[in-house]
């Protein structure tokens, strides 16, 4: 009896879950929000568990996966070979933006741990601008990090980029008419004439494949990253029908309910000062991405929005919502932003050792000299 009323309880979380996150979303597509249904449900989950104290919500991890795969297929969509070769010229201004931005974040975690007397080690992790999964499992395995700093900042950091990017690509500066047509027509190319079922079938067998063999090999964010090359390389041999709406929209909610309940800011130690230091910092960062932004497209024939998607330090799977919205060049924001995952899971941890190493060898020297005195 319990078993089945524990049963009955969760199931009637889990939908009061979903009626709310549907509302949100709602509610910002009839206000003509960008993004309505990424930003609805995230900004309704923020509000229940922060402000109205609302902690039973409940959402599967399974189901924010699910979204990512969806918004992988999207993308792998976008990956022709025009569009892949066109990547490949990008790959030195990939490589210097993405030194560029973790430099950034690291003077930006320099001014942070002196205004708030917080150690350098937790600023600089907080400020990194990569996949938010993977910095907080650096944190968890970093001895001598604040965790809950690192984790509200990091998802404080997406939330703003989630929010404030769709209202800036937005603005007549970043609007170029017609010059962002280039990745909805490679889609449509593709997509146009080809039916969902069964044409969608070998997709999806492929992409729950692949997923799993980067699960094998710790693909990092591999719900995202596997079928984008699953579907990639299957484009080489049949061609991939175009998701409806409704199912872009549930990619979305599944993805923004998730966003939206990690931040929980109930337990958190000096709630307002680590709040406003983790808004500061992720301003500093996006005001960052939009100059660099400006600076690449001096140098590559890209729109703004484009570049501005690209180097925005927030995740794959919303960037890549965001620049199917508004028509961005999916495949070269894919590229950017993958390159950037790729780049700070390979090279920030042993970076981070050898700094950190070295600081703690020089504390435990004064450490051992000021007893010794």
């Amino acid at each position: 009896m319990n078993m089945s009323h524990h049963a009955f309880s969760s199931m009637t979380q889990f939908l009061i879950t979903v009626v709310i996150a549907i509302i949100g979303g709602a509610v910002f597509d009839l206000l003509h929000i960008p993004v309505p249904w990424l930003l609805g449900p995230m900004i309704a989950m923020v509000i229940g568990t922060n402000v109205l104290n609302y902690q039973q919500f409940i959402w599967h991890s399974s189901l924010r996966n699910i979204g990512l795969m969806i918004v992988g297929y999207t993308i792998g969509l976008s990956m022709t070979a025009t569009a892949l070769q066109n990547m490949a010229k990008q790959i030195p201004f990939m490589l210097i933006m993405t030194i560029i931005l973790i430099l950034l974040g690291s003077v930006i975690a320099f001014i942070i741990s002196k205004i708030s007397a917080t150690d350098y080690q937790t600023t600089f992790l907080a400020s990194i601008p990569g996949g938010l999964s993977q910095i907080l499992i650096l944190a968890e395995e970093t001895k001598g990090i604040n965790f809950a700093i690192v984790a509200v900042t990091q998802i404080i950091r997406i939330m703003i980029i989630v929010i404030t990017m769709p209202l800036v690509v937005m603005l007549p500066m970043f609007r170029e008419p017609g010059a962002e047509q280039t990745s909805d027509l490679v889609l449509q190319q593709h997509a146009t004439s080809v039916s969902l079922f069964p044409n969608l079938i070998p997709f999806v067998i492929v992409s729950i494949v692949a997923t799993y063999i980067g699960k094998k090999i710790k693909l990092p964010t591999r719900h995202l990253l596997a079928p984008i090359i699953g579907t990639a390389i299957l484009l080489f041999f049949i061609q991939g029908p175009e998701l409806p709406p409704l199912m872009i929209n549930a990619a979305q909610l599944m993805i923004g309910v998730h966003v939206g309940l990690l931040l929980r800011t109930k337990d958190l130690p000096g709630k307002m000062r680590t709040l406003t230091l983790a808004v500061i910092s992720g301003t500093l960062l996006v005001a960052g991405s939009i100059i660099l932004s400006f600076i690449l497209t001096k140098f590559q024939p890209l729109s703004s929005a484009t570049s501005l998607l690209s180097l925005a330090p927030g995740g794959q799977d919303q960037m890549g919502i965001i620049a199917h919205e508004v028509n961005a060049d999916l495949s070269i924001v894919a590229g950017y932003q993958f390159f950037r995952t790729i780049f700070i899971y390979i090279a920030v941890p042993p970076l981070l050792h050898f700094i950190f190493k070295d600081r703690n060898q020089n504390k435990q020297k004064q450490e051992k000299q000021d007893t010794s005195q």
